[in-house]
């Protein structure tokens, strides 16, 4: 038998708001009432309509993730905990994997608005995305676009580049390399703002020649720096990574070249994924986990409360100390 909540009422002589209110468990019915129903649809294994809810409710209970590379743990991390939150409150979660590629972030922007979902978090979405027209509510991580109808969560960007430099400085470091992403991202620029604010406030040199721009990622980091030691333009007894990956390349290519670390050259990364765990480099630590759970709760509270003011939320980061800064002094 096709089951139906008409049906259901039909067959336990009750009216269909009351299937209704079982079924949802709101409002009032007696324990038999409840009962009748539940033995009934337990028996037809009834399964409700989920497109025809959101029909009627003009809400599907879903929401879309557009996460610019799933394979990085940091954002892997921030995913699971968007998920973790989002499940015991009735949401699904679409995870959409763009790989870096701003044409299928416009593609799945699109997709998930045609498949109904209530919201949308972007993780690091390209500014593409930020001119597509929408009247979803909308939650960014690490990016805070122009837009009247966001919310954004990220990480003190600025003062994770401070604490950096003061600990490279405070480490005696006289020139520092800053390893940063070849494009303009607004998480790495405010790293880089904030280390470059303290050199320039203790009156440190800092130019181009500080500055070494590359694909994100181990191997163009460690080409990138076993590069520039190759030309013999390699005089820094400090280095700074806009993230963890690149801190390691850097560290494989100053070793494999005869450099001691931190002997020799003393390294920072940002993120404080596993990578810099096992590997003992010193990193600043973001609270991936808040990122996410606070990303998703602001999208919810947006969602069912009809809350479209613009609120960005900025979370505290920590130096985390490992041997690629220690016995420096």
């Amino acid at each position: 038998m096709k089951l139906t909540i008409k049906k259901i009422a039909e067959l336990t002589g009750v009216s269909t708001a009351t299937v209704s209110k079982v079924l949802n468990n709101t409002g009032r019915y007696s324990e038999e009432t409840k009962k009748r129903i539940l033995d009934l649809v337990e028996k037809y294994d009834y399964k409700p309509n989920a497109v025809a809810k959101s029909l009627r409710t003009s809400r599907s209970k879903t929401i879309g993730v557009i996460v610019p590379d799933i394979t990085n743990e940091f954002f892997a991390q921030i995913v699971l905990a968007i998920d973790n939150y989002c499940s015991p409150n009735g949401y699904s979660v679409f995870i959409c994997n763009s790989g870096e590629n701003e044409e299928k972030d416009i593609q799945f922007f699109k997709e998930l608005e045609l498949k109904g979902v209530d919201g949308l978090i972007y993780l690091s979405a390209s500014e593409e995305l930020f001119a597509m027209k929408t009247k979803l509510p909308i939650v960014c991580i690490d990016r805070t676009p122009h837009l009247h109808n966001f919310a954004a969560i990220t990480s003190d960007n600025f003062k994770g580049g401070q604490i950096a430099a003061e600990e490279l400085v405070k480490k005696n470091c006289k020139n520092i390399l800053v390893i940063t992403d070849y494009r303009d991202v607004p998480a790495t620029t405010e790293r880089v703002r904030g280390f470059q604010s303290v050199l320039e406030k203790i009156g440190m040199p800092y130019g181009e020649d500080n500055l070494l721009t590359a694909v994100v990622g181990i191997e163009p980091s460690k080409e990138a720096v076993n590069s520039l030691i190759q030309s013999g333009k390699f005089n820094y007894d400090g280095i700074f990574a806009i993230n963890d990956s690149m801190a390691f390349g850097a560290m494989i290519a100053l070793k494999e070249n005869g450099f001691k670390v931190p002997e020799d050259v003393k390294i920072i990364g940002c993120d404080n994924i596993s990578l810099s765990k096992y590997n003992s480099i010193t990193s600043i630590h973001q609270d991936k986990d808040q990122l996410g759970q606070r990303a998703a709760e602001l999208l919810i509270n947006r969602i069912e409360r009809g809350i479209y003011t613009k609120e960005i939320i900025k979370l505290p980061v920590k130096l985390i100390e490992r041997d690629s800064t220690r016995n420096c002094e």
